[in-house]
């Protein structure tokens, strides 16, 4: 049994020292046989989680979530902590001076006229910080690990910006319908793959998230779906 003292309200500090005892030796035998690979997947889903709470308008429910997404990145800090190479004040440092740095106008001498400012400004900071030199660089920091719908529009929004793929809406709806039409022709993972694409760049031609649209039509769909279940 690990020593610890149980408290009426623990602090994010607690956090760390009760994941900390989790990982001791008389700690907990899952939670000391985790990896960051391990619990990769957990992590993605919690933040997921957290998103629903937010969609659902659930207060409560949120604070429960962020908790635990907030657990896991305490889980991760202590992992590295373990071997030596930073811990969770590291991790709060870095994003301190990266708020910082990326808030010239607020922390600095810049000015700014608005939203639009402050976007390109963060643009421009983020390129020098990763070294970013060309476009390609640029669209390649897109992390893969997102969904590919976000992923996707994330680079096809980036690449407009710079100048590549930039089209009004009926340019976008001609280019959606002549990948439906090879699509039509030889459903192949390519043909579908442009096709997604040119959706996507439908919609961010239109403002509109495609993620978020898809989401909504999938709840449409399975309420369609539990009305036809009814109505037999």
């Amino acid at each position: 049994m690990v020593n610890y003292q149980q408290k009426d309200f623990y602090r994010v500090y607690d956090l760390v020292e009760l994941v900390a005892a989790l990982r001791s030796e008389g700690g907990c035998p899952w939670d000391r046989e985790q990896t960051h690979e391990s619990i990769r997947r957990n992590f993605i889903e919690e933040v997921y989680e957290a998103i629903e709470a937010i969609d659902l308008g659930d207060t409560d429910l949120l604070k429960e979530e962020l908790g635990d997404v907030l657990l896991q990145v305490v889980f991760h800090a202590l992992m590295e902590q373990e071997k030596g190479t930073f811990n969770i004040d590291d991790v709060a440092d870095g994003v301190c001076k990266k708020l910082v740095l990326r808030h010239p106008h607020v922390f600095g001498d810049v000015q700014v006229s608005g939203t639009g400012d402050v976007l390109r400004n963060w643009d421009e900071i983020k390129k020098k910080e990763k070294h970013q030199k060309t476009v390609g660089d640029t669209l390649e920091s897109v992390a893969h690990s997102l969904p590919s719908l976000i992923r996707a529009e994330k680079v096809l929004h980036k690449a407009a910006k710079a100048g590549y793929g930039k089209i009004d809406a009926a340019q976008a709806a001609d280019a959606a319908k002549a990948a439906l039409a090879d699509a039509e022709k030889a459903p192949t993972e390519e043909s579908i793959g442009t096709l997604l694409a040119a959706v996507v760049k439908m919609a961010e031609v239109a403002d509109i998230d495609p993620e978020g649209a898809l989401e909504k039509y999938t709840d449409t769909f399975i309420a369609d779906v539990r009305a036809k279940d009814e109505a037999k």
